[in-house]
């Protein structure tokens, strides 16, 4: 299943969050289910004193996207949505315990990804979707783990740690079911760093009309 939490380093309801989403992804700890996680960082806290360097405009829409499915009036943070199918404030252990194993009770398939390989600006990979299953296929290239020192806002003075922090976020057509090759370009920052930065790719199947998940698969990436 998918985890997915929408967060922001300019918002100082959100580390417990992210420190849930971080514990969730070392420790399962729902018996039963395997979460994939993604940390998806909004932009509309960056005019509040604070420019989260992971936020991104794409994240953001995704999130607006998810109001939408929801018939939330507005978004916020921090926002945890599981499968597409559930949000709850981010924070909420209970939900998010309750949540996945609701998810895990109807597991779902898997998507085909293959021929995973990276220079130093893109990543490739072929991916399938399940035969039967129609929607649009995205793919999110995430860092394992990302650490701040932020200066100002709400958060200042803290270090904050991250992990999945989605660095590309790529809605990738809804086609896949046949199998196709895609590529994806790292962001201009991430070129220029260090090639030991660990990333994940995370390809999932939305229904476009609810938004829920209908698979998903994760994979490491070697640079």
């Amino acid at each position: 299943m998918l985890v997915e939490l929408f967060t922001s380093e300019g918002c100082s309801d959100c580390p417990p969050a992210d420190a849930l989403l971080a514990r969730l992804d070392s420790t399962q700890f729902v018996p039963g289910a395997e979460a994939i996680v993604l940390s998806e960082h909004v932009t509309y806290w960056d005019r509040l004193g604070w420019r989260d360097p992971f936020s991104s405009d794409t994240v953001t829409e995704r999130q607006r996207q998810y109001a939408t499915h929801f018939g939330l009036s507005d978004v916020y943070t921090p926002q945890m949505v599981v499968d597409g199918s559930a949000q709850f404030v981010g924070s909420d252990a209970v939900s998010l315990e309750k949540a996945i194993a609701r998810a895990a009770a109807s597991p779902k398939p898997e998507i085909q990804v293959e021929d995973i390989g990276s220079t130093d600006d893109t990543v490739h990979f072929s991916a399938r979707a399940p035969a039967g299953l129609h929607g649009t296929l995205v793919a999110a290239l995430a860092e394992d783990a990302a650490t701040s020192a932020v200066a100002r806002g709400e958060n200042a003075g803290r270090t904050l740690h991250h992990v999945a922090v989605v660095r590309v976020l790529k809605a990738m057509g809804t086609d896949a079911a046949a199998g196709r090759s895609f590529t994806l370009k790292l962001p201009g920052e991430m070129r220029n760093a260090s090639q030991s930065a660990n990333l994940r790719l995370v390809v999932f199947l939305a229904d476009r009309h609810s938004g829920h998940i209908l698979a998903v698969a994760e994979h490491p990436v070697t640079r």
